[in-house]
C-alpha cells in the first residue's frame, strides 16, 4: 500500500442488512463489505480483486455496491489521503461562532472552498465553546493555513456581513487512526 493514501475503501452506515434482496443477496453484501471496509485493494482493477476474492463476477460487486450506496447501507467510497505523506503538514481545524440564521449558508459556501476537505456544523457548548461551524483546511506551513482561514473569515464577511461573531484554529500535532465503522466477520 502506499504510503500516499491509508485506505481506500468502503464505509458502512452501521447494518449490513438489506430490505430488498433475498437471503443470498444480503450474505453477498455483507461478505463485500467485510472484503473492503479496511480498503480496497490498490491495483488497477480492485472490483474485479475483490471479486476474485468471493468468487463471483467483477459486475456484480459493481452492482452491489452502487445498490448499496443508493439506499445508505454505505455512505462513500473514497480514498483517505496521509496529509503528512503529501506534503500537508499543517493542518487546521478552524472553528467559527456562526450565526444560526445564516449557518446553513456560510457552511455550503465554506464547504464548496477547493482548500477545505471538511466541513460541519456542531452543537455550540456555552460557555466554554462558543463554535458551531467546523472547516479543517491543510497546508504545508502554519502560515498558509492561517492564510486559508482569513481568506475564509473574508469571504464570511462579504457575503454574509456580520454573521461570524468569533473563530480560532486548532492544529493538529499528529495522525489520528481513520477508520469508519467496521462490522465483525
Amino acid at each position: 500500500m502506499s504510503d500516499k493514501v491509508a485506505v481506500v475503501g468502503v464505509e458502512p452506515r452501521g447494518h449490513t442488512g438489506t430490505d430488498t434482496d433475498d437471503a443470498a443477496g444480503a450474505e453477498l453484501d455483507r461478505r463485500i463489505v467485510l472484503a473492503t471496509q479496511g480498503g480496497l485493494p490498490l491495483v488497477a482493477r480492485p472490483y474485479a480483486a475483490v471479486a476474485e476474492t468471493l468468487g463471483v463476477a467483477e459486475g456484480l460487486v459493481r452492482e452491489r455496491l452502487a445498490a448499496m450506496l443508493a439506499d445508505g447501507r454505505i455512505r462513500r467510497i473514497g480514498a483517505v489521503p496521509n496529509h503528512y505523506a503529501i506534503g500537508y503538514t499543517a493542518n487546521g481545524m478552524s472553528v467559527w461562532d456562526i450565526d444560526a440564521d445564516v449557518i446553513d449558508a456560510v457552511g455550503e459556501r465554506v464547504g464548496g472552498l477547493d482548500f477545505v476537505t471538511h466541513c460541519y456544523r456542531r452543537p455550540r457548548h456555552l460557555p466554554d465553546w462558543p463554535y458551531n461551524l467546523f472547516a479543517m483546511v491543510h497546508a504545508a506551513s502554519r502560515e498558509a493555513a492561517l492564510e486559508r482561514v482569513d481568506e475564509i473569515a473574508a469571504r464570511i464577511a462579504a457575503e454574509f456581513p456580520g454573521a461570524c461573531r468569533g473563530r480560532d484554529v486548532l492544529f493538529s500535532s499528529g495522525i489520528l487512526k481513520k477508520t469508519g465503522l467496521r462490522i465483525g466477520g
